[in-house]
């Protein structure tokens, strides 16, 4: 995360109230600017819409010797999500505490972004 300028964090304690939604409409209209370099990072491990939303779903993401390789939607708008690690878009991740927060942490970690500025 190192080579991302610029982060925003969109949370709340509640499902269902548009995180995802306004997430994917907020990465959509920043990468507007076709000389910004945009990511959006997919944390919600147990149910993970981002790939669905922004048109993604069967998409699989790389791993190399830099990290995980993001799946772009455009030039400059990269995707990271649990659901392209997942078999099936139906398929749940029902992992909790510790096992959830080490995947947390290794998106953060190992997600090869490039030079990113938001």
């Amino acid at each position: 995360m190192s080579t991302v300028k610029h982060k925003i964090l969109v949370l709340s304690g509640k499902g269902g109230v548009g995180k995802s939604t306004f997430s994917a409409h907020l990465a959509h209209g920043l990468s507007e600017d076709e000389n910004r370099q945009i990511a959006l990072l997919d944390v919600d491990i147990c149910g993970p819409s981002i790939p669905k939303i922004m048109g993604l779903e069967g998409e699989q993401v790389h791993q190399s010797g830099s990290g995980w390789s993001p799946v772009y939607v455009e030039d400059n708008l990269a995707v990271m999500s649990v659901g392209f690690l997942l078999g099936s878009p139906d398929d749940a991740v029902i992992w909790r505490g510790p096992k959830k927060n080490g995947m947390i942490k290794q998106f953060l970690r190992d997600v090869d972004w490039g030079e990113v500025d938001s």
